[in-house]
C-alpha cells in the first residue's frame, strides 16, 4: 500500500516537473514593447503657458459662488508662472439640463464681478458654453475675457428669472450694464435684450462702424451718424438668444469649440489641462471601491452596485475607483466604462488609481473615470488573461469611437491601442500651434483639419496591444498622476483622511484571501498531505476530512474569483477518482494512476488562471507561475509523507493517525512465514466470498478462510467463487454466477 502511494506521489511530481520544463522551453516574454513609450517622445508643452478648468455649478445658488471663488484662488496659487498669463476656463456644463436657470442674481453678480475684477488681472478669463446658458448664470460669462462656445450651443434669455409681469428691476439692469462695460465681450444692449423681453435690439451699420443699439436709441443714433443699414437681433416681447455660431458671426464668440479637444487647441494649451481637478473643490465625501482579480460578470456587477449604493445611501461625491486586474471579460469591462463614463461629473467624480497593473481591457475602466492616477511603475493595458475576439475588438473600438472618447474628450485610438494589436498610433503635430497628439490614421481623418497636422513616430508596435509603465502612461496625457504610494495619490487630490473602503462584505473578503496564489498553493498542500495521512490509517479519519476541506475551500474560492469553473472541479475529481482505481481496483496498471495525475495536474493549472492555453506574454507568464507553484507543492507533499511516516506514529496524539511501519525484524518473519504458505490443495476448489472482493477480500472453502483476489472484476458478498490460479499464498477467484 505505501509503495504504491509514494509511487502514485512520485508520479505527480514527475508530471508537474515535467510539465514546467517544457513550459520553460518556451520563448521568455519580451520586455515591453520598446516602441511602447520608452521612444515615444513627450508631449510638447507650451512654453510659458499654464491652464486649468474649472467647472462653474449650475444654476449659481446656495454657496456656488464662493466654491468658484476659493478654486480659482487655489488654482492660481498652484499655477506655475511664466511668460505668459495663465488660463482660467470656466465650464458651464449644465445638470439636469437646467442650463443655469434658476440661477440667484445676487451671487450671479458677485462672481462676475470678481472675475473681472484687478484680482485676476494676472490671469485670462475664458468661459466655454458646450451646450446652453440661461438665467442670470449668462452674467457670470460676460464677467470673462473671452467666450467659447460648442456650434450649436445657445446663449441668452438670461431674464427668465425674473417675474414674467413685472418690469426688470433697475438695479439688475445695472448690474448687466455694469458687466457688459467692464469686460465688453457681449455689448451692454445685446445683454439688456438678453435680460429684458420689452427691448428690441437692433445691429445698425454706419459710415464708421457696426453698432448694436436698443430701438429707443435710434433716433439719438441718426443725429449723429448715417444710418446705411439695421438688423433686427431680438423683437420685444421675447429675450435674446444666439447659438454659437451666430455669437462668433456677431463677435461675442471668439472661438467655435464642440469639445475639450477642439477649446485647447483653441486656447493652445495642452488638452490634459482642461481636465476636471478635485482638488480645487475641498468639500469631498470620498469613498474606495477596490477592483482586483480577473475581470468577469459577477466582479462587474458588485462594483457597480457598491458605487450605486455609496451614491445613494451615503452621499458621496468622490469615488476612488483602485485597480488591480489583468483583465479578463472585455465585454463586461466595456458595461462598466460606460456605467462610469455616464455620471455627471458636476455631482460625482470618479479617479481610477492604479498602484500596480490594470492590463488589457481593465485599463479600459481605468480611462472611463474622470482622471487616472498609476504608480510609476504601474503596467496600463498589453497583455492580459484573456485574448480577444475580432467581434469584441470590433465592439470595443466602436465603443470607443462613438461613447466613451467623445463623453472623456480623449483620443479613442489610443486608448482602443491598450487592448487592440490592430490598432497603430502615431505622434501628430499640429503645424499652426505645435501641439502634440496621438491618434491613428482613422481618428487623423476625423479632425477638423486632417492637413495641418505632421505624423512622427508610431508609439504602437504592430501586432501587439500597447503597453505602458506608468510616468509613461503621464507622458503620453492618459494620466493626470504619477504616484509613488497611496499617499502622494491623497496629496494631489487635497484629502487628508482616510477614504472610506466599501466593504462587499465578509464572504467577499474570504474569498479574496483564499484566492491568494500564496494560500491556495497552502490549501494544496495541507490538502496533500492530510490525504496522505488519511491513506495510511483505516476507515475515514481527520485526514480525510482536512484533505476534503482544503480542496472544498480551494475550488470554491477559485470558482467565485472567475477561475474556476465545473470543467475543473470535474477534471480534479476524475483524476482522483483514476488514482483510487489505479490503487484499490486495478493496481499494476499504471495507465489509471498516471492519467489521474495528469488530469489533477491540469484541473489545479487551469483552477489558476482563466485560460486554457497561453496566447500572449502575460498568459505565458501565468503559465509558469502556476507550473511552479504546483512543483513545489508536489516537493512539498512528498517532504511532509516522509516526515508524516518518521515522526507520526511516535506522537502520542496522532499515533492512531498513520500505523508505524514494520521493522526490519518483523518484515523478516512475516515473509518467511508467507513463504511456508502451500494453498495449492486449493486449485479448482468451490467456496462462497464471505467479504466483498474489490479486488481483494475473503472467502471460505469448507472450513478454510482465505484471504483471495478476484480476477479482474468486483464480487459481492455471498456470491460462489472457484479457485482458477494458485501462485504461493496468492489465490485467484473467479465468480461462478450463483449466489447462497
Amino acid at each position: 500500500m505505501i509503495w504504491r502511494l509514494t509511487r502514485s506521489l512520485g508520479g505527480l511530481t514527475l508530471c508537474c516537473a515535467g510539465l514546467f520544463l517544457l513550459a520553460a522551453d518556451l520563448p521568455a516574454p519580451p520586455v515591453n514593447n520598446a516602441v511602447d513609450a520608452r521612444a515615444a517622445p513627450k508631449p510638447a508643452e507650451p512654453a510659458g503657458q499654464a491652464g486649468r478648468l474649472i467647472r462653474v455649478p449650475l444654476p449659481i445658488a446656495g454657496s456656488a459662488d464662493t466654491q468658484v471663488i476659493r478654486a480659482v484662488q487655489k488654482a492660481l496659487a498652484e499655477m506655475p508662472r511664466g511668460e505668459s498669463r495663465p488660463v482660467l476656463v470656466f465650464d458651464f456644463a449644465s445638470t439636469q439640463n437646467q442650463f443655469g436657470q434658476g440661477s440667484d442674481f445676487g451671487r450671479s453678480l458677485k462672481l462676475a464681478r470678481y472675475l473681472s475684477s484687478r484680482d485676476l488681472s494676472s490671469a485670462k478669463t475664458v468661459a466655454y458654453i458646450p451646450k446652453s446658458l440661461k438665467g442670470h448664470a449668462v452674467l457670470v460669462a460676460m464677467g470673462c475675457e473671452e467666450i467659447i462656445m460648442a456650434p450649436e450651443a445657445r446663449i441668452g434669455e438670461a431674464g427668465l428669472d425674473e417675474p414674467a409681469e413685472e418690469a426688470i428691476d433697475p438695479t439688475v439692469r445695472s448690474g448687466y450694464r455694469e458687466i457688459a462695460n467692464r469686460r465688453r465681450t457681449i455689448p451692454g444692449e445685446v445683454a439688456l435684450g438678453m435680460l429684458d423681453k420689452n427691448v428690441e435690439v437692433l445691429k445698425v451699420e454706419t459710415e464708421v462702424s457696426p453698432e448694436f443699439k436698443l430701438s429707443s436709441e435710434l433716433d439719438e443714433l441718426r443725429k449723429r451718424h448715417t444710418i446705411q443699414s439695421q438688423r433686427v437681433l431680438s423683437r420685444a416681447g421675447q429675450l435674446a438668444e444666439f447659438s454659437g455660431r451666430d455669437a462668433r458671426e456677431l463677435g461675442f464668440v471668439k472661438y467655435l469649440a464642440p469639445d475639450r479637444a477642439a477649446l485647447a487647441k483653441a486656447l493652445s494649451l495642452p488638452q490634459n489641462s482642461l481636465e476636471d481637478d478635485p482638488s480645487l473643490w475641498g468639500d469631498w465625501r470620498p469613498v474606495r471601491i477596490q477592483l482586483k482579480g480577473p475581470i468577469n460578470s459577477q466582479l462587474i456587477v458588485r462594483v457597480e452596485r457598491m458605487i450605486e449604493d455609496q451614491i445613494r445611501n451615503q452621499d458621496v461625491n468622490f469615488i476612488c475607483l483602485w485597480i488591480d486586474s489583468p483583465g479578463g471579460s472585455l465585454r463586461d469591462s466595456i458595461n462598466l466604462a460606460n456605467f462610469l463614463a455616464e455620471f455627471d461629473r458636476g455631482k460625482v467624480r470618479t479617479v481610477a488609481y492604479v498602484p500596480a497593473e490594470a492590463r488589457a481591457d481593465a485599463a479600459l475602466i481605468a480611462m472611463a473615470c474622470d482622471q487616472l492616477v498609476v504608480g510609476r511603475d504601474a503596467i496600463l493595458g498589453g497583455s492580459g488573461a484573456e485574448e480577444f475576439s475580432p467581434d469584441e475588438l470590433q465592439l470595443a473600438r466602436e465603443t470607443l469611437r462613438d461613447s466613451l472618447g467623445p463623453k472623456k474628450s480623449r483620443s479613442w485610438s489610443l486608448i482602443a491601442a491598450l487592448v487592440d494589436p490592430q490598432t497603430r498610433v502615431f505622434r501628430f503635430t499640429n503645424r499652426r500651434d505645435g501641439l502634440v497628439e496621438y491618434f491613428s490614421d482613422s481618428e487623423l481623418g476625423a479632425q477638423a483639419d486632417p492637413d495641418g497636422w505632421n505624423r512622427g513616430d508610431e508609439v504602437t508596435s504592430p501586432g501587439r496591444p500597447l503597453s505602458l509603465k506608468g510616468e509613461q502612461a503621464q507622458e503620453l496625457g492618459l494620466a493626470r498622476h504619477s504616484v509613488s504610494d497611496f499617499t502622494a495619490f491623497k496629496q494631489a487630490y487635497g484629502l487628508e483622511n482616510e477614504l472610506v473602503l466599501a466593504e462587499p462584505g465578509w464572504a467577499d473578503y474570504l474569498i479574496d484571501a483564499l484566492a491568494a496564489p500564496a494560500v491556495a498553493w497552502l490549501l494544496l498542500l495541507i490538502g496533500g498531505a492530510a490525504l496522505y495521512a488519511e491513506l495510511q490509517a483505516p476507515g475515514i479519519g481527520v485526514g480525510g476530512f482536512v484533505a476534503g476541506i482544503c480542496f472544498l475551500l480551494y475550488f470554491w474560492s477559485k470558482h467565485l474569483d472567475g477561475t474556476a469553473g465545473w470543467l475543473e472541479i470535474l477534471l480534479f475529481a476524475a483524476g482522483v477518482s483514476c488514482i483510487l482505481l489505479e490503487m484499490f481496483v486495478l493496481p499494476g496498471t499504471a495507465i489509471f494512476g498516471l492519467g489521474g495525475g495528469v488530469l489533477v495536474i491540469v484541473s489545479l493549472v487551469l483552477a489558476s488562471q482563466t485560460f486554457v492555453l497561453p496566447r500572449n506574454d502575460y498568459q505565458l507568464s501565468h503559465l509558469r507561475d502556476s507550473l511552479l507553484g504546483l512543483v513545489g507543492v508536489g516537493v512539498g507533499v512528498v517532504v511532509f509523507a516522509m516526515l508524516m511516516r518518521r515522526y507520526l506514529p511516535h506522537t502520542p496524539l496522532f499515533s492512531h493517525m498513520m500505523l508505524e511501519p514494520p521493522s526490519g525484524a518483523e518484515l523478516e518473519d512475516l515473509a518467511h512465514r508467507e513463504a511456508l504458505v502451500d494453498l495449492g490443495h486449493l486449485l479448482g476448489s468451490k467456496g462462497l466470498a464471505t467479504t466483498q472482493l474489490t479486488p481483494s477480500g475473503k472467502a471460505r472453502f469448507d472450513n478454510e478462510l482465505v484471504d483471495v483476489i478476484a480476477d479482474g472484476e468486483v464480487i459481492s458478498r455471498g456470491a460462489e467463487v472457484v479457485v482458477v490460479a494458485v501462485q504461493g499464498n496468492r489465490v485467484v477467484v473467479r465468480s461462478l454466477g450463483g449466489r447462497v
